[in-house]
């Protein structure tokens, strides 16, 4: 039993020990997240963490894992991924040069062979992608990747979402008999939890660029891994459904900028996490609340993952209805306007 334990146990304490150094070495060399208007912290803060995961995360899978090619290719678009985020911490990066990194990233990781190969539905069951899976594997890491950077905004918001999708993958991965891969996701998970002691708030150090895109990358492609072998129809449905928080976050700003015809990568302050402070909730509580619904979405697909593929669906409908209504109630989608004076003025100051 130890054994299972074993790689979770250096993931955890190596990330909870490395965090502190990686704090003095971000002061050191100028990695500061400065006070700003979309922002909610009031002082200079270090913005290296997400090294820490990575380095707890190495650390314990290349002690206690096999080493395949599928291993190698996470490892390998992961340093990539972690050097653009280094120095877009330090010195900044722009954003054509972090998406050609992705681009290259996602490219070692199809060269591996890690691709989606097919797609399901409940009419003529499997479709082979043929050459159309590489296009759409790079397009999904990407869209993850950044996915896990946007909800980025409040203290150990993108970890702890990000440690429960994580958690959610492992599962997933054993019910549908990918055994090899799923302690992949728990080791991630492990390195997670050791750096959210110094990050969850208030937080002393925030992940940056570097570990949010690092988790996004890593998160991506353990799910084409360990989700996308089974040639079930829910299979399909069940990556979405678990890093449901970031992606539908993503999904609803781009829908809400259109509808207000804003640009589409223009910055606003209706993100979930926006809206749930401008509602009145403290940052501690907004913060709860999210984990709180990114586990329903966990549960959500395990239950798919255990139920008929009809169950599954249903459960998958019952899912997005409330995640669109619960969206509309906050007013994720239309950045609606707050005539509550309390809330106008909380909303007005979410990050002063």
């Amino acid at each position: 039993m130890l054994n299972y334990f074993y790689p979770l146990i250096i993931a955890f304490f190596v990330a909870l020990l490395v965090t502190p150094l990686v704090k003095r070495l971000a002061y050191k060399v100028k990695a500061v997240d400065k006070p700003a208007a979309r922002k909610v912290h009031h002082k200079l803060m270090p913005r290296l963490g997400g090294l820490a995961i990575c380095v707890g995360f190495w650390t314990a899978v290349l002690l206690t894992q096999e080493l395949t090619m599928e291993i190698y290719a996470l490892l390998g678009g992961g340093l990539l991924i972690i050097l653009v985020g280094l120095r877009d911490d330090i010195k900044g990066v722009s954003p054509k040069t972090k998406l050609l990194v992705q681009v290259l990233a996602a490219c070692i990781v199809l060269a591996a062979g890690v691709r989606v190969n097919f797609m399901t539905h409940p009419i003529n069951g499997v479709i082979d992608l043929g050459y159309l899976g590489y296009p759409l594997t790079v397009l999904w890491i990407i869209g993850v990747t950044n996915a896990v950077n946007l909800i980025d905004g409040l203290d150990g918001l993108a970890a702890g979402v990000s440690a429960i999708a994580a958690v959610t993958l492992g599962i997933v991965s054993l019910i549908e008999g990918v055994t090899a891969m799923a302690f992949i996701p728990f080791i991630l998970a492990a390195s997670i939890l050791g750096f959210l002691k110094y990050n969850f708030h208030p937080a002393q150090i925030f992940m940056g660029d570097t570990g949010s895109l690092f988790l996004g990358f890593n998160l991506a492609t353990i799910a084409i891994i360990g989700l996308t072998k089974s040639a079930t129809v829910i299979s399909l449905f069940l990556p979405i459904v678990i890093l449901g928080i970031p992606i539908m976050d993503t999904l609803f700003a781009i829908i809400r900028r259109y509808h207000n015809g804003k640009p589409i990568f223009c910055a606003d302050k209706d993100h979930l996490h926006h809206r749930l402070l401008a509602l009145g909730l403290s940052h501690r509580h907004t913060v709860l609340a999210i984990y709180g619904v990114s586990l329903l979405l966990g549960v959500s697909a395990v239950l798919m993952a255990l139920v008929t593929t009809a169950q599954g669906m249903l459960i998958m409908v019952v899912t997005t209805l409330g995640v669109f209504i619960g969206a509309e109630r906050v007013g994720i989608l239309r950045g609606r306007d707050l005539k509550d004076a309390k809330h106008k003025k909380a909303y007005n100051t979410v990050a002063k």
